[in-house]
């Protein structure tokens, strides 16, 4: 009887876990810059699978770099290849990382800042148009190349929650 019981009470914990767990509706992958110097040549390229058109989305650049970084700011071009297409659409952002009053707007662990920027807009909702393969490609257009003291940078895409 102890073994019916105690074999019972084992399987309690995992059947709260899977009706208490829950699915996220999230795309985040990273790619190291090599030799942590970005050559403007290096586009690092992310490729996803949009399944749901009819919420809105958010999209982030994920960036780390040392403190040793010489700016405040980095400039962009994200390029995007819809599914179906074969052009691709580019807009360039210019990203603030930093500035000289408060120092580093990302999260930082001894001498290494990581950034999650926002570059959908928060006032409004982004939806992706076509369901189906995106390809987004990441392009620096920093007037030094190489881009020193980079490390890693990438893309995050998720759901926008009410």
């Amino acid at each position: 009887m102890n073994r019916k019981i105690s074999s019972l009470l084992c399987l309690v914990p995992c059947v709260l876990c899977l009706f208490s767990c829950q699915t996220i509706d999230l795309y985040e992958k990273t790619t190291v810059i090599p030799g942590h110097k970005w050559k403007s040549s290096f586009k690092p390229s992310f490729r996803f699978t949009i399944k749901d058109t009819a919420v809105p989305y958010k999209i982030l650049l994920t960036l780390r770099h040392f403190d040793q970084y010489n700016y405040n700011n980095i400039y962009i071009n994200l390029i995007t290849r819809q599914p179906g297409e074969d052009s691709a659409r580019s807009v360039m952002y210019p990203l603030e990382l930093g500035n000289d009053e408060e120092g580093w707007k990302g999260s930082g662990m001894d001498d290494i800042f990581e950034h999650r920027i926002l570059l959908t807009p928060e006032e409004t909702d982004f939806y992706f148009r076509k369901k189906g393969e995106y390809t987004f490609t990441i392009e620096q257009v920093m007037r030094e190349d190489p881009l020193e003291h980079v490390l890693n940078v990438g893309l995050r895409i998720e759901k926008k929650q009410p």
